[in-house]
């Protein structure tokens, strides 16, 4: 187990069944940790405990819809009786709005829907789970998040970004924005929450268009879950290395 970390850690997950948030479920599954799969679908939620205790984990399904309070309090509550507390919220479940997407034809309504999951979704669930964070020895917050939020490159000459849906892209902009904040609010709090890109990865988030497999995707998120106590905060990261702000 990871420095500090109690030999029964356990992780919430949101949209964990299926693609990245499936396999950083697993992965984070295979190292002996509890995990609760958050979803809001219950015959996917389901098929992904049952896919993953068949593997060995210790999953508990998670009835979550990160748009909605109610089920985000419920979700806290879950966990609370049926785990005891949490260490590591990584938080995952995200959706594009769909395709294409330019500033100059972008419906407000997709816009809303777009930010309300990528955003206010991660400020809903990160604020229910705060409490139990904080009786954890070592507690941790993944956000993923991508480089296409990247305001540095969005403007840096040569980089293309290639075609990517103006509402998502914003939306991960904001995000970015968001952990910052966490970051200066928790300073010293002992509570390590770092952004992550899992790069361009074959999900139905892209029509299955990325060349990275969802396990690879899942990589950079297991890594700062598992962080040690003096692992960096505030960080944003790939499998290479820092991704500007």
């Amino acid at each position: 187990m990871i420095d500090g970390m109690s030999e029964r850690t356990i992780a919430l997950v949101t949209g964990a069944n299926k693609g990245i948030g499936f396999e950083i479920a697993a992965g984070l599954g295979a190292l002996g940790w509890r995990i609760g799969v958050g979803a809001r679908d219950r015959r996917r939620r389901d098929t992904a405990v049952e896919k993953l205790r068949a593997a060995g984990t210790d999953a508990f399904g998670v009835p979550l819809d990160v748009s909605d309070d109610a089920s985000v309090a419920a979700a806290a509550e879950l966990i609370a009786d049926q785990a005891g507390g949490l260490d590591v919220l990584v938080n995952n479940a995200a959706i594009t709005g769909g395709t294409p997407q330019t500033p100059s034809t972008l419906d407000p309504a997709t816009v809303r829907a777009v930010v309300e999951t990528n955003v206010i979704g991660v400020i809903r669930v990160t604020n229910a789970m705060l409490p139990l964070l904080r009786g954890s020895a070592s507690p941790r917050i993944v956000n993923m998040s991508s480089s296409v939020g990247s305001l540095a490159l969005q403007t840096a000459p040569g980089v293309d970004m290639g075609p990517v849906p103006a509402a998502y892209l914003a939306s991960k902009t904001f995000l970015n924005a968001l952990t910052i904040q966490y970051v200066k609010e928790l300073s010293g709090t002992g509570i390590l929450i770092n952004s992550g890109c899992p790069g361009f990865t074959a999900t139905d988030l892209n029509g299955f268009q990325g060349v990275r497999t969802p396990e690879q995707g899942a990589a950079i998120a297991i890594r700062l879950a598992t962080l040690p106590d003096d692992g960096p905060t505030g960080a944003f990261l790939d499998d290479a290395g820092p991704v500007p702000w």
